[in-house]
């Protein structure tokens, strides 16, 4: 079948063509390099730089070698915003360009986790006044909750797909839950009395079928962590927005014990165990949450003795209702009545995820400090309860037995080399040196860190005992450009007469710098700061300085924040982390993306510091391994919304004097794209004024 197909440049070329686009070189590269690499069985790591069209460029070989092999192709990406992009544009347009050159018409389906989707019969059994949150008592948002559940009712009437997303406008996550089970939570469609009718089971089915399955992260990670084999079997794979991948799984991979989660197993049991067993469980919890009053909040190295026997409080409590409601080896169902079968089943889920939870935490601790897997904190923060987190320290291993082990695998975006090299990012995913089959060894840390490459070091903190027996995957990256003129269209800025950034709010000289920028730029400005704090402090004291008006992330929805951005030119957006990979707006709306400071984690974020401890025990350098990539990944994609077109010029402004003064400065420069830089403010502002006067006049006209 593949030798009656025309090869990948016949498909791009007629592709392009057909869809009214331009050739690109990079774009082409890709497209041939995916293709080399699905047919050598060999892992490739791409970054495509933004205007490459990298989407079009791993989808075309993608749907030839799945009309070939008759096996699917399944694309993962980070966003809802990309997963749309493909499945209501994309995949469309190029399934009608390709099908006559194809022979048949290209199908393709999403698929996301269980949670996402309506469930019929879970819809039958909410009740607006028997809510899982214990604590809510409030009759106003019992009435709120009660709305949005009939609500939920009249769409399930209407739906087809039965998919959370396409609920506009939504409801609250409250009420979702009341009408939505995960996949320990779920009957099965076979005991379920609306297992025919199921959305959750249709989109399987329908995933199943097609060429291309495009799912996200999240449940990829479910997929491979979890054994629910939701995703059909598949033999290549493509992880868009690569540079994400670790921090999703690893947020998947999180454990979260609370008294609240206690509270809510308790209630369930209560239903299905003796009084005294679902007592014992909320004594348990109420215990756990005085612990948690007097406990500092961070990382634990050493489990404080009253920390430790509250945990084990839960964790036998929850094992007591667990065995008094009592399971099977299949995990089935013990009646046939689906009213107490669903009751069983989200017994057995709350009370089995504090269960193994509280198990993990106290697992933790007990290997010595330098040889531990998983790392434990807990945060107490405002109006929330208390959490304790248990989290691996490294996905690495994981990742390379569940994905790397079974499938060749394509990882691209925008930002994968930093510091000039894929090494840091190869290393977290649990790959070796680019090239031929290697063995893992400490060596290979301590080579990646030579000549300034930041290795992650998490080879060294493999998630498994047995990974270092094991030879690594075969994989070799590219890097195919981009079609913009960086050095012609962007200019870096780094404000070197500026102190360094304090940790008492922005600094007056900062907002001296941000409002004649600002002021030379006409609005246009995109600031990303590195708190939520910095970023109200600049809103509310430019506000009152500057004529232009200034949005400011919290203020309403990001979408439509970015949409009055986008509309408004001598507007200005401000926001934090997670604006920065989210704003995508062309043209002259956007001129001037201003940086508050370098984004290194904080330095009591637990994980990153544990990573980072873990990295140095083993003689790396664990600041350049984890703090100076996070760092430069963020800066990276941040400074990346600048320049969106070809057409689009612009001034990229860095507050933070470290960029161009610290020891670590070229490791970071070199993780950007490569902007004409200075460090004189008048050039900048000289820049930023001929940008504005050119882009008032076109407006004119």
């Amino acid at each position: 079948m593949a030798a009656d197909l025309p090869d990948v440049d016949e498909l791009l070329t007629a592709a392009v063509d057909s869809l009214g686009g331009q050739r690109r070189e990079g774009q082409v590269t890709m497209a041939e390099a995916v293709a080399q690499a699905i047919e050598a069985e060999e892992h490739l790591v791409v970054q495509a730089g933004t205007g490459t069209g990298k989407s079009l460029a791993y989808l075309v070989p993608a749907l030839r070698h799945a009309l070939a092999s008759g096996s699917p192709v399944v694309v993962s990406t980070a966003t809802i915003a990309l997963q749309r992009q493909l499945i209501e544009r994309d995949l469309p347009r190029l399934a009608g360009a390709l099908t006559p050159m194809l022979g048949r018409e290209p199908t393709f389906a999403i698929l996301k986790g269980r949670r996402n989707y309506l469930c019929r019969h879970r819809l039958q059994t909410a009740s607006e006044t028997d809510p899982d949150e214990a604590e809510l008592f409030d009759p106003r948002a019992l009435s709120s909750l009660g709305r949005q559940i009939k609500r939920l009712h009249e769409w399930s009437e209407e739906t087809i797909s039965g998919d959370r997303d396409e609920l506009v406008p939504g409801v609250s996550d409250l009420a979702w839950r009341q009408v939505s089970v995960t996949a320990n939570e779920c009957l099965g469609a076979g005991a379920c009395p609306f297992g025919q009718e199921c959305f959750a089971e249709q989109a399987r089915a329908e995933a199943g079928e097609v060429d291309v399955v495009v799912t996200n992260h999240a449940l990829l990670a479910i997929d491979a962590t979890q054994n629910h084999n939701i995703l059909p079997e598949h033999h290549v794979l493509v992880i868009d927005e690569a540079h994400e991948l670790v921090d999703r799984v690893t947020s998947m991979a999180t454990g979260l014990l609370t008294e609240k989660a206690v509270a809510t197993a308790a209630k369930r049991a209560s239903r299905l165990c003796e009084p005294e067993l679902t007592e014992r469980l909320t004594e348990s919890g109420d215990g756990l949450a005085m612990v948690f009053t007097d406990a500092e909040p961070g990382r634990i190295d050493h489990l404080p003795e009253a920390l430790a026997g509250a945990v084990a409080g839960v964790r036998d409590a929850a094992h007591g209702c667990v065995s008094a409601i009592g399971t099977d080896n299949n995990g089935g169902t013990t009646t046939e009545d689906p009213e107490v079968n669903s009751a069983r089943k989200l017994a057995l889920s709350a009370l089995e995820e504090v269960h193994d939870t509280a198990v993990r935490v106290l697992e933790s601790f007990e290997p010595p400090l330098r040889d531990r897997t998983d790392i434990v904190w807990l945060t107490k923060s405002g109006a929330r309860s208390p959490s304790l987190h248990v989290a691996p320290l490294s996905v690495g291993g994981l990742l390379r037995e569940k994905l790397f082990g079974e499938r060749t695998t394509v990882l691209t975006s925008a930002t994968l080399a930093l510091g000039g090299s894929f090494t840091a990012l190869a290393s977290q995913w649990g790959l070796g040196a680019e090239g031929a089959d290697a063995q893992p060894s400490t060596g290979e840390a301590e080579e990646a860190h030579a000549g300034g490459a930041a290795a992650t070091g998490e080879e060294d903190v493999a998630s498994d005992d047995t990974a270092e027996a094991r030879p690594l995957p075969r994989w070799r990256g590219i890097d195919v450009g981009s079609p913009f003129d960086h050095a012609r269209s962007g200019i870096l800025y780094v404000a070197t007469h500026l102190p360094p950034p304090g940790r008492d709010g922005l600094d007056s000289r900062y907002l001296d710098e941000i409002a004649e920028l600002i002021g030379a730029a006409g609005g246009r400005t995109l600031g990303l700061f590195s708190s939520m704090r910095a970023a109200t402090q600049a809103t509310e004291e430019l506000r009152e300085r500057l004529d232009h008006p200034i949005l400011c992330q919290g203020e309403d929805s990001t979408g439509q924040l970015v949409r009055e951005f986008a509309e408004d030119e001598r507007a200005c957006l401000f926001g934090t982390l997670s604006l920065w990979q989210g704003v995508d707006v062309p043209g002259p709306a956007l001129q001037l993306v201003i940086v508050d400071r370098l984004p290194f984690p904080r330095p009591d974020d637990p994980l990153a510091s544990a990573r980072q401890r873990a990295v140095g025990a083993r003689g790396g350098n664990g600041f350049m391994a984890v703090a100076a990539t996070h760092a430069a990944l963020l800066l990276a994609q941040g400074t990346g919304r600048l320049l969106r077109s070809v057409t689009d010029k612009g001034v990229v402004a860095v507050l933070d004097p470290r960029l161009a003064t610290a020891r670590y400065s070229g490791f970071l420069r070199s993780s950007l794209p490569p902007y004409w830089a200075t460090t004189d403010a008048q050039v900048a502002r000289a820049a930023l004024k001929r940008l504005d006067e050119a882009a008032a006049a076109a407006a004119r006209h």
